[in-house]
């Protein structure tokens, strides 16, 4: 269906397109180009696009963005723009903009090797036709001379490039070593990348967070009697209206695949709620749900039945006989003491309404990843999101970021990341997983997307994946790559060491062809051992390197002493 939609939005811009909701794989539905509803009303999500979990409602001649997804409901989608207009089409073209100024990291090994072979074949010539007359070699050896010829074949062995050649092994090990830990790196040159970092920007919805809602408070706004209760109000729900609320909401949303329906489920699990039986139940489109349903406890309503609508703060009011009521709701809620950024959903239960407050769910392990950048790593570390500022910054108090930056649109991004990276003057290190968020990744030095939520977009131009629904592998794709650029130095310093041990020795004659090929293979191997040890686990400094090196020292010697017996034991067997 959508490969057709695609085709007619090039031709016309008058498109409709039907997007219906069942509690079947229709409510993944997305809108492919920018479009204004027709006929129907729904609620949709644009935290790909925004980076804002809340749920939004549509209706008549509201606007719509293409890649919106529809959450419930029946609407008729008018396309008012063609795919190359489309909102979807901008974020898609500044990606491809972004990804074509990001600079491109090679190793200076290659090329380094490439002249470094032409040289040596030069020398090994020159040793060979030069050395005769210079220093009155024999150009064929003698019992008392090595000759030119046998001179030249030792300086090509000994400094022949192999083992320069092997020192990028560290990089495919590396690699093979965060593969293990399910993090899969687009080729050696990000280890690199990484490792010149000094600055981290991570995305908030679905990234810092889980990208689903929790309950975070539950309040009695209009209709609800405070005070000693009367037997002529013994219809009002105090003492225990929060808890009474929300047995009647968990029962209404049971069985829902809506995000707030799902976060006031999860909210009940646990608690010792009032038992509520659901009479009839009704989806309203757009809108929210309605029952009827008899309370089993007196402060619920002592039996009788009860009608009980759920849905958003709007759709609530507008249940209200008068302009009065109506509009009390309404301040009641931007007057909340919990703030009005939160997500919103409101109960209303004969005319007693409570309002529901909504927050994305930090990650369990945002807090510890935090410290480790900013202590162990010394990056710089920020948030950039699309969000409001007042959720903004609740995440970034409860994970330690101080720096924010808010209401971020994709290409606010994209500028922002080439802003902090001139002024820095190194590279920077994004971390995100939405469409919004695929232009500041394809900008951004090194861009990490977290697989299982990222958009296909972000896959694409994103330089490490984490397979896992985790950020606690970004601190390791960090120390790896550090860990990583060491030992590539320090093989590239032990090649050329052997090398040049190897190569005088042998055209001053000291040394046999034999044992010229015997330290030229050494070395070699040296080198593989050397960027084997990728595969350990890394650190942060030399300091702590050399303490697990220590530790490991010592549990070997351990368990050798565990292995031997004792002397006086070999006595007795001796005896």
């Amino acid at each position: 269906m959508d490969h057709h939609v695609s085709q007619i939005c090039n031709t016309t811009r008058s498109l409709s397109v039907i997007l219906k909701w069942a509690h079947t794989s229709w409510s993944e539905l997305s809108v492919p180009v920018d479009g204004e509803v027709y006929q129907g009303r729904s609620t949709i999500t644009i935290e790909h696009l925004t980076g804002e979990a809340k749920p939004l409602e549509r209706k008549v001649g509201n606007r719509i963005p293409g890649g919106a997804r529809n959450l419930d409901g029946m609407m008729i989608v008018k396309a008012t723009s063609t795919w190359n207009n489309s909102t979807l089409s901008k974020i898609v073209q500044l990606t491809e903009e972004a990804h074509l100024n990001k600079p491109k990291l090679q190793r200076w090994l290659d090329e380094f090797g490439e002249h470094y072979s032409k040289v040596v074949i030069v020398l090994s010539l020159a040793v060979a036709l030069v050395g005769p007359f210079l220093f009155k070699w024999p150009f064929i050896g003698t019992s008392a001379c090595r000759g030119s010829v046998y001179r030249a074949l030792g300086l090509m062995v000994a400094a022949s490039p192999c083992a320069l050649a092997v020192a990028p092994l560290a990089y495919a090990t590396a690699i093979s070593a965060c593969a293990s830990k399910g993090i899969l790196l687009k080729g050696g040159h990000v280890l690199d990348a990484l490792a010149s970092c000094n600055t981290i920007a991570f995305d908030k919805t679905g990234t810092l967070t889980t990208g689903e809602l929790m309950c975070k408070a539950i309040e009695p706004i209009h209709g609800h009697r405070v005070g000693v209760i009367k037997p002529e109000l013994s219809s009002c729900c105090i003492p225990t209206c929060e808890e009474e609320a929300l047995a009647v909401a968990a029962a209404m949303e049971k069985g829902t695949t809506h995000p707030i329906g799902r976060a006031v489920v999860d909210h009940s699990l646990g608690k010792d709620l009032p038992s509520i039986s659901i009479d009839k139940f009704e989806s309203l489109p757009g809108r929210g749900l309605y029952a009827t349903f008899t309370g089993i406890q007196s402060g619920i309503g002592s039996g009788e039945l009860l009608r009980a609508s759920l849905g958003s703060v709007e759709y609530i009011a507008s249940l209200c006989n008068s302009e009065d009521e109506s509009k009390k709701i309404k301040e009641a809620v931007s007057t909340s003491a919990y703030g009005s950024n939160f997500v919103h959903a409101a109960l209303s239960v004969n005319k007693k309404v409570t309002l529901f407050h909504f927050e994305d769910k930090p990650r369990p392990d945002g807090t510890d990843v935090i410290a480790a950048l900013k202590d162990q790593a010394r990056l710089r570390v920020m948030m950039l999101t699309g969000d409001h500022e007042s959720s903004a910054w609740r995440v970034a108090n409860a994970v330690g970021i101080k720096e924010v930056y808010c209401s971020l649109k994709p290409e606010d991004k994209l500028n922002q990341v080439k802003t902090i990276a001139s002024d820095m003057g190194r590279g920077l290190i994004m971390v995100g997983d939405g469409i919004n968020d695929a232009p500041a990744l394809a900008a951004a030095t090194v861009g990490i997307v977290l697989a299982q939520r990222a958009s296909a977009t972000a896959i694409a131009v994103a330089d490490v994946l984490l397979l896992q629904d985790t950020i606690s592998g970004v601190p390791f794709c960090i120390a790896k790559a550090r860990q990583t650029t060491s030992l590539v130095k320090q093989s590239v310093v032990l090649a050329l060491s052997c090398i040049v041990f190897a190569s005088l020795p042998s055209v001053l004659g000291f040394l046999p062809l034999w044992l010229t090929v015997l330290l030229h293979e050494g070395g070699t191997l040296l080198v593989c051992l050397n960027s084997i040890r990728a595969l350990n686990d890394p650190t942060w400094s030399w300091k702590q390197d050399l303490h697990c090196m220590l530790n490991s020292l010592k549990s070997s010697c351990a368990m050798l002493l565990k292995r031997s017996p004792p002397s006086s034991t070999i006595q007795a067997a001796s005896l």
